[in-house]
């Protein structure tokens, strides 16, 4: 899969004209302030290499053209009053090019962003709330997981099972941990049936993180009921090639290694990076290796721009299970390889007139094998179960249980699982600026499944559509519309509709407003273990029986973001509202009949099946805010979240677990009850970051806060019982993280860095059972050679 991946990358570029040809052209484009709004009597300086080429102004209408350009990579450089300073990406001259340039007032940044429209926008444009991480911010931080980083997005709540390599979930507005669409350049990178763990993912490579909080299903099917997450791979920008590597070590047998190598040649950029992360981690059994390559090419021919990504990630992890909850570790482990590879054009047919079209696969690999059973045999029979240790839990809601709980089964060792999940994406679509301020988008898809898991497997052909308007008033009024149909191999057909609107009441002060719809595939279990996969098929018809449901929610938003002191600083403030319905868990045969399922099927069913029978709500606020101030850079952001299951059928939620050290509170041992909060998404979750930096030196601080959450154990005692369960409301304790790094340019060419994790050492588990790493240091150098 690997090599198949480079093979088609390399294909690409064979297929690229390389040659570079001599005659003259011009560089036309036009000026706007970030609400699209022309400028006039705005400063561009063309640069080439780091010289100066020529200078120019706009008129009237913002445009402006340097002509007699020589065929070459520039960038611009642009300035006006009452405007920060901007300096473009480098653009290729080969003929009659162009290019918008867009000036912000005041020092507090606006991306360009992808997730919202179906073409990329100001984010000063858009209704919908999204947030940007760049890679000035992730280089300041200094994390090698990308999960760190991720913790500053409100909204976003970050899980992660331990230390590095721990299975990591983001919860989207007290979403699942699979209702946000992944995508790795473009790649659609969630298992079959959302799933994605974000513990493999790492710096390296990474240009930009963009997270929309919302559903938006129209333009990416399956999977964003919550939310969408883009991550962006690097490209090349310097004529000279630019080379990079960077070496580091620390405290539980730290090492990690970095390289990178880019540049710019004709109509060609390139970028390749590779990392190497090794880590003993904290508690036995739980040694973490992770090689990461992240590679990606462009090219120009003529009108239309090729591009290629390539990401590999390779980890192996020693997995010691709940280290806290049997006080020894387990002696299983796992392997995981996931491949990322995506090619697209986008060409320019007119000035008005644009299409892409993108194929990409991602691909898949999970290994797990326990060995042998670990732990004390509960029984001298040739069935006994294996305990851990006797361990005391308390506990934040004041209770407390102690003795054994099961920590391996019994059964036949080694035990092992496997799965695999690959997917195929051809997409195309097309864009049209119809008239000034209008313009419309459409496109269509096809998606091929295929997964495995332990001994079942599926194969899904799925296909979608989408068409889109985006209007705007006056440079005061912004509506993005749209509607998207899927057609999906499990479930059958489903509309998502989509609506925002952003309005400024001044220039400072913008309202939005925002709605959408969003779907989900079940997972290949939840297909395979449904009630229609279940009942034979001759009785399915008869019985009234149809295929499992896709997953649906709904989301609202409404907020105002208010600009202060000049452009300095900027604040958000946000409500949202959300119903997740039709979500799926498994319900008892003896259950099944109340929710109509004729006995018959019920009975056929065996021991029970998955359907759609449980929904869940949340609402909450966000707030965020930036400010500079000289050298020093803020961000602060604030959640508070209300989620709630409304319905369940599953056999958690119908009889409930009781420790009798408890009696007469009902307890969900696997799934929150009803009329609770789901479990680990904190009601309060926030976080502040200070960063600082001048020509030589780079300081952060990052502080992560996150309140109490609904949880369970999980566990079982010796005879399955249920004495070492904890009421369930409140009962992970809140914590707080702060990370420290600093970096220092001892040489124009090298650099001296370090990063402190967890620096006041606080001893707290941000999943039940598995104990977060303690202080964390890593110092080391980086070097540069070549590039500007």
């Amino acid at each position: 899969m690997r090599s198949s991946a480079f093979r088609f990358i390399l294909t690409l570029s064979v297929l690229i004209p390389l040659r570079a040809y001599a005659a003259d052209g011009s560089l036309r484009g036009h000026v706007t302030d970030q609400l699209g709004g022309a400028i006039a009597a705005a400063q561009l300086t063309l640069v080439r290499d780091g010289h100066d080429i020529s200078k120019t102004t706009t008129d009237d209408r913002g445009d402006f053209t340097f002509a007699n350009v020589a065929e070459g990579r520039y960038t611009i450089e642009a300035t006006a009053p009452n405007f920060a300073p901007a300096s473009t990406d480098a653009v290729f001259v080969g003929g009659n090019a162009s290019i918008d340039i867009r000036l912000t007032v005041g020092e507090v940044s606006q991306h360009i962003v992808v997730t919202a429209s179906a073409d990329a926008v100001p984010q000063a444009q858009i209704g919908a709330a999204v947030s940007v991480l760049d890679d000035q911010t992730i280089a300041a931080l200094g994390n090698t997981d990308l999960l760190e980083p991720l913790r500053t997005i409100p909204g976003a709540a970050v899980v992660q099972n331990g230390g590095h390599g721990g299975t990591t979930s983001v919860f989207v507005r007290g979403g699942a941990s699979n209702f946000a669409k992944v995508l790795v350049d473009g790649v659609p990178a969630n298992d079959i049936g959302g799933a994605f763990d974000f513990s493999d993912l790492q710096t390296t490579g990474v240009d930009s993180v963009e997270v929309l909080r919302g559903a938006n299903s129209v333009l990416f099917g399956s999977d964003a009921l919550s939310g969408v997450i883009n991550i962006t791979t690097k490209r090349g920008t310097t004529t000279m090639p630019e080379a990079t590597f960077a070496v580091d070590g620390g405290n539980l047998a730290t090492s990690h290694e970095d390289a990178s190598l880019g540049g710019l040649f004709a109509r060609v950029d390139y970028f390749t990076a590779f990392s190497h992360l090794q880590t003993d981690n904290s508690v036995p059994n739980n040694t973490y290796r992770n090689n990461t390559s992240a590679s990606r090419i462009g090219a120009i021919a003529g009108n239309t721009v090729l591009s290629g990504t390539l990401r590999y990630i390779g980890t192996a992890l020693g997995s010691p299970n709940a280290f806290d909850y049997y006080g020894i570790a387990d002696d299983s482990s796992q392997k995981r390889q996931s491949t990322y590879a995506a090619a697209s054009a986008q060409t320019q047919w007119t000035s008005r007139l644009a299409s892409t079209v993108r194929f990409a696969i991602s691909h898949q690999n999970y290994d797990y094998v326990n060995p042998s059973p670990t732990g004390q045999r509960s029984d001298p029979s040739p069935f006994a179960n294996f305990l851990g240790n006797v361990v005391t839990i308390t506990g934040a809601n004041g209770y407390s249980v102690s003795g054994r709980a099961i920590l391996d089964y019994g059964g036949t060792y080694p035990s092992t699982f496997n799965s695999t999940a690959t997917r195929r994406l051809l997409s195309a679509d097309v864009s049209d600026h119809v008239a000034s301020g209008f313009d419309v988008a459409g496109g269509v898809r096809i998606e091929n499944e295929n997964g495995t898991s332990g001994a079942s497997s599926t194969s899904r052909t799925n296909s979608g559509a989408f068409v889109e308007a985006r209007s705007q008033w006056s440079h005061r009024l912004f509506i993005n519309a749209g509607v998207g149909f899927d057609d999906n191999a499990i479930f059958g057909t489903a509309w998502t509709p989509r609506v925002s609107a952003a309005v400024y009441l001044s220039a400072d002060t913008k309202l939005t407003a925002n709605a959408g719809k969003g779907i989900k595939e079940p997972n290949v279990g939840q297909e395979l273990s449904s009630l229609f996969a279940l009942v034979p098929a001759s009785q399915a018809a008869t019985l009234g029986i149809g295929p499992i449901g896709p997953e649906r929610s709904r989301s609202v938003d409404v907020g105002v973001e208010q600009g202060i002191a000049h452009g300095r600083g900027r604040i958000s403030v946000s409500y949202f509202n959300n119903a997740f319905d039709n979500l799926i868990e498994y319900v008892s045969k003896n259950v099944l009949p109340q929710l109509g399922v004729p006995p018959a099927a019920a009975t056929a069913s065996g021991f029970g099946a998955y359907v759609n029978s449980q929904s869940n709500t949340s609402s909450g606020v966000e707030l965020s805010g930036e400010a500079h101030v000289s050298r020093v850079r803020l961000l602060g952001s604030y959640t508070y979240l209300d989620a709630t299951v409304t319905k369940s059928f599953g056999s958690g939620a119908l009889t409930p677990a009781i420790n009798p050290l408890f009696p007469g509170i009902p307890i969900g041992q696997y799934s929150p009850l009803v009329g609770n909060r789901p479990f680990r998404r904190p009601a309060n979750s926030g976080s502040l970051v200070a960063i600082y930096s001048d020509p030589k030196l780079t300081l952060s601080l990052a502080g992560y806060f996150v309140g109490k959450r609904d949880d369970s154990t999980l566990l079982s005692d010796a005879f399955f019982g249920t004495s070492l369960l904890i009421p369930n409301q409140d009962m992970d304790a809140a914590y707080q993280k702060f990370d420290v790094s600093a970096s220092y340019q001892i040489l124009p060419r090298l650099r001296w860095y370090a990063t402190i994790e967890n620096a006041f050492d606080q001893t707290f588990e941000a999943v039940a059972g598995f104990p977060a790493l303690p202080r964390a240091a890593r110092t080391g150098i980086a070097v540069r050679v070549g590039g500007k």
